[in-house]
C-alpha cells in the first residue's frame, strides 16, 4: 500500500518531466500523422480545392493505381540495389581500415567524409560527373553515357541515381560499422588465430556474428533511407525519363508528379509509404533478430 501511494504521489512530477517530450511528440509526430491519415480520406477535384471524404476506399484505389504500383516498383528496385551494395561496401572499407597501420587515420577520414555531405551537394556532384556534355565519367564510359546520357536513358537512370545514393550514405555505414568492429574483443580473434583459422574464417565466424546487431541497425536505417529518398531523384532526373525514376516520395512531393495538386492523393500515398516502411522494419527485425548474437 505504501509503495502504491508513493507512485501516485510521484505521478504529477513524472508527468511534468515528460511534458516537454510529449509536446514535441504530439506536435511533430502524432498530429502530422493523424492529419495525413485524415487528408488521405479526401477526394479532391483536379484543382485540389473541392474535397469530400471518400473513406478508406481512397487508400484502396491509390494502392491499386498504376502510378502507385510503378512508383513502388521503382522504390523497391532502388532499395534492392542500394541497401546490399552500400552495406557490403561499408563493411569492406571498415574491415580494411580496422588495422593498426601507419597513416590509417587518413584513410578513415576519407572513407567517412561523405557523412558530412548533404544529399543536395552529393546529387549535384554526381549530376556534373554524369553530364553527357561535360561530365568526366561520361567521357570515360562513353556510349550510352554520352548519348542520351546515363540520367536520360530509361534503362540506366535508376542505377545512376543508386550509385550517387550509395556513395552519399557510405560514410554513415563506415562509421557505424567501424564502431561495431572496435567493440569486438581482441581475445576472440586471438583464439581463432591460435586454432588455425584463416583470415576469411575469422571474418565469417567471428566478425560477422559479432557485428550482427550493428548490421541489423544499419540495414534498417539504409532501407528506411532508400524508401524515403527524394533529393537524388528530384535533382538528378526529376522523376524521368518517362517515370522510370518516379519513387514513392517523388510521387508525393515531386514537381513533375501527376498528383502534385491533389492533397488527398498525396496524403494517401504518404500514409501507404509509412505502412510499407513499418512492415519492412518489423520483418527485418523479427526475421534477423533471432540469428543475432548480443555479446555481454
Amino acid at each position: 500500500m505504501t509503495t502504491n501511494r508513493r507512485r501516485w504521489r510521484d505521478l504529477p512530477l513524472a508527468l511534468a518531466m515528460l511534458a516537454p517530450s510529449l509536446v514535441v511528440l504530439v506536435t511533430f509526430v502524432l498530429y502530422p500523422l493523424g492529419r495525413a491519415v485524415w487528408l488521405g480520406h479526401q477526394r479532391c477535384d483536379p484543382t485540389g480545392n473541392r474535397c469530400s471524404s471518400n473513406g478508406w476506399d481512397q487508400y484502396v484505389d491509390v494502392f491499386r493505381s498504376r502510378e502507385f504500383q510503378q512508383a513502388f516498383g521503382v522504390t523497391f528496385r532502388f532499395a534492392l540495389v542500394t541497401v546490399p551494395v552500400g552495406l557490403a561496401l561499408g563493411v569492406g572499407l571498415a574491415v580494411l581500415a580496422d588495422k593498426q597501420l601507419r597513416g590509417i587515420g587518413f584513410f578513415r577520414t576519407v572513407f567517412s567524409s561523405t557523412v558530412a555531405t548533404s544529399v543536395a551537394v552529393a546529387s549535384l556532384m554526381w549530376f556534373f560527373l554524369l553530364n553527357p556534355s561535360v561530365g568526366v565519367l561520361a567521357d570515360w564510359i562513353g556510349g550510352v553515357a554520352k548519348n542520351p546520357g546515363l540520367l536520360r536513358d530509361e534503362d540506366t537512370a535508376l542505377w545512376a541515381v543508386a550509385v550517387s545514393s550509395v556513395w552519399a550514405n557510405l560514410g554513415f555505414t563506415f562509421i557505424v560499422v567501424t564502431a561495431g568492429l572496435q567493440s569486438i574483443p581482441a581475445e576472440l580473434y586471438e583464439s581463432a588465430y591460435v586454432d588455425g583459422a584463416s583470415g576469411w574464417t575469422r571474418f565469417t565466424n567471428v566478425t560477422v556474428p559479432m557485428l550482427g546487431p550493428t548490421l541489423l541497425f544499419v540495414g534498417v536505417v539504409l532501407t528506411s533511407r532508400a524508401f524515403q529518398s527524394y533529393g537524388e531523384f528530384d535533382l538528378l532526373t526529376g522523376g524521368g525519363p518517362n517515370g522510370s525514376t518516379t519513387s514513392l516520395t517523388y510521387l508525393v512531393y515531386g514537381t513533375n508528379s501527376v498528383i502534385k495538386s491533389n492533397d488527398g492523393l498525396q496524403a494517401a500515398v504518404a500514409v501507404l509509404l509509412f505502412v510499407v516502411l513499418l512492415a519492412l522494419s518489423i520483418l527485418q527485425i523479427r526475421g534477423v533478430e533471432r540469428r543475432i548474437h548480443y555479446g555481454d
